[in-house]
């Protein structure tokens, strides 16, 4: 009887609210009005942390932080880490007034022979090769899409012990201006430190194999991360402008610094993100006058 009447007073409460913002209620715990145009997406939660003890007059609703940064009004969202967790962020924000999103998060750094990315460095994706199950679903979806984005052989599909991989890998890409407006002001504070270039994106943190990274090596990946491939793809089917500024956390293959296989931490780790931060912060201006 109980649950019935509590049913029965759900119900009379949806019938004013519309389906999207139903939607937007359950993932994020507040109405979609709540959001603003500008939305930061850290997915861990030191980044959180970091960004939310910057933001001035702030406001809480639900899992949405208000306020501003740079003078610049803005919502923070921690998404949580992976894809989906990504994608259904992203959902509720196409249900709102949101028009900008920008990742700043960790990544991983591929280790090589050749390599010279370190960590605290800054990495701006260029493009994100979908190497994640959300993304597929999403394309098998809006099958459309297919023929909008680049893609490639996938590198990992000749590799023997990985076989089931799918034969074509999907690019998707960030927002040309706001990627082109994080650089400049990356390599204004740090040139030495910032990477411009193309990131993989998986599922699988701990399937980083030598086989593996060395398969991304071969196509001159220099980055790792769990998110940016679908922000970048959902951006272009939602008409959001999307994009990411990262910093490297660690380098898969490396002895010293595989965060999976390693108990030390490097001491420009977290001024790293501090950096990161600092970059898109300052950048937030510019962001504003490309709405």
């Amino acid at each position: 009887m109980l649950n019935k009447l509590k049913s029965q007073m759900l119900n009379l409460g949806l019938k004013f609210i519309s389906v999207d913002d139903k939607v937007v209620r359950m993932i994020l715990e507040t109405s979609a009005s709540n959001i603003n145009e500008i939305v930061l997406m850290p997915a861990v939660k030191i980044v959180m942390k970091k960004l939310v003890k910057r933001l001035q007059n702030k406001i809480v609703h639900g899992r949405v932080y208000n306020g501003t940064l740079n003078g610049i009004k803005v919502s923070i969202i921690r998404s949580q880490v992976g894809c989906p967790n990504a994608a259904l962020t992203i959902e509720c924000l196409k249900r709102s007034k949101a028009k900008i999103v920008v990742r700043v998060d960790f990544c991983g750094g591929i280790y090589g022979e050749n390599t010279t990315i370190n960590i605290g460095d800054i990495v701006i994706p260029k493009s994100a090769y979908c190497g994640d199950g959300t993304s597929s679903e999403y394309l098998r979806a809006n099958q459309t899409l297919l023929n909008q984005l680049e893609s490639i052989t996938n590198p990992l599909s000749t590799t023997q012990n990985l076989i089931a991989s799918p034969q074509t890998i999907f690019i998707s890409k960030p927002n040309e201006l706001l990627k082109e407006l994080l650089i400049r002001e990356a390599r204004s504070l740090y040139p030495s430190k910032v990477y411009p270039c193309k990131i993989w994106t998986t599922d699988a943190l701990f399937c980083e194999t030598y086989e593996f990274l060395r398969s991304l090596n071969s196509i001159n990946i220099k980055g790792i991360d769990m998110e940016s491939s679908i922000l970048f793809l959902l951006g272009q089917l939602y008409n959001l402008k999307v994009a990411s500024i990262l910093s490297v956390s660690d380098l898969p293959g490396d002895a010293k610094y595989d965060l999976l296989k390693s108990n030390e931490i490097h001491p420009d780790m977290e001024t790293g993100i501090d950096n990161a931060i600092k970059i898109l912060i300052n950048t937030l201006p510019k962001i504003q006058h490309s709405l």
